[in-house]
């Protein structure tokens, strides 16, 4: 089987094989892997990427699952990146996320893959900007990668999305972080969850909560004023506000430029952070003391970042 070839027919059994690929520890696994990603990066980035924050209990796999069979109803095929935490002794994990999503998991237009985060902090895994990558040359309109759920470390997912969505449960300690920095400054829309039952009047002291705290953030600088929104998966009530939400926020970035500009400071941290991976610490700070980290930098437009770390091996 032609990988490239069969990921860009869109062949999901190809698409997660090679996720497996990029997830494998062997050194001629690795070196395929990064082949492939190179090959497929220039039939990606016409997704919309959204990433979905939110601490443990807050039912980010009930939201995913509701806002995903909205999505496929609108026609759209989507991906699920879902990280699941690991293991600290083993790396090892139970990867269950998929059978929490079981209206989505049966939808012929969604994908879901778990992955494990093996240790590595920021909410996601080692290689989950290469599965978007892949996720987009297979054809899906929209990637969500769903991260592990541990709280205000979760910022690296805003290196790889367009669009972050944090959800918020009321009523369980988090109103106060409302007035913390971290993660909270990443938002581009706070949802309060499971705005049911007893909930209702908490899910709305909350909301105003929010809205009051964002108040003292300065505006973002691609313009955007964070909104705050209510949601029950369960009821499937508010879904449909915080997409059509998503869709706005995507028109007005695309057409100021925001989009393609945030992608491209991505692509230059991700340089930065696969540099040091590959390479190790030692080798990155010779090429800034030379400053040839900036001829790198120029050479993002022209090349997938593996071929530029290829060229450093033979260098």
């Amino acid at each position: 089987m032609n990988l490239k070839d069969e990921i860009l027919k869109g062949n999901r059994l190809a698409l997660s094989k090679a996720i497996t690929l990029l997830e494998s520890n062997l050194e001629t696994d690795r070196a395929k892997a990064m082949k492939l990603v190179s090959q497929c990066t220039i039939n990606s980035g016409k997704s919309i990427r959204i990433g979905i924050s939110g601490s443990p209990g807050v039912g980010k796999s009930t939201f995913i699952d509701s806002f995903g069979k909205l999505l496929t109803s609108q026609e759209k095929k989507i991906a699920v990146l879902a990280i699941d935490p690991s293991s600290e002794r083993t790396y090892g994990s139970i990867l269950g996320d998929k059978s929490r999503m079981t209206n989505l998991a049966a939808d012929k237009n969604a994908f879901i893959r778990p992955s494990p985060s093996k240790g590595i902090l920021g909410g996601i895994a080692q290689f989950t900007r290469d599965s978007v990558i892949l996720c987009e040359a297979a054809g899906f309109d929209i990637i969500i990668i769903e991260t592990v759920g541990v709280g205000q470390s979760e910022t690296k997912v805003n290196n790889i999305v367009d669009f972050f969505l944090l959800l918020i449960l009321s009523g369980a300690g988090d109103g106060l972080q409302g007035i913390k920095r971290g993660i909270i400054e990443l938002a581009d829309l706070i949802t309060i969850t499971k705005t049911d039952g007893n909930n209702i009047d908490k899910a709305k002291e909350a909301k105003q909560e929010y809205i009051q705290a964002l108040q003292l953030f300065p505006l973002k600088d691609n313009g955007w004023k964070p909104i705050v929104t209510t949601c029950s998966a369960i009821k499937n009530e508010g879904i449909k506000k915080i997409s059509e939400k998503i869709y706005s926020y995507d028109k007005i970035m695309n057409m100021n430029g925001w989009k393609n500009q945030k992608r491209e400071q991505q692509d230059v941290y991700w340089l930065h952070h696969n540099i040091k991976h590959e390479l190790g610490e030692r080798r990155y700070n010779e090429l800034h003391k030379n400053k040839n980290i900036q001829s790198l930098e120029k050479m993002i437009k022209e090349k997938p970042i593996y071929e530029i770390i290829s060229s450093l091996y033979k260098s």
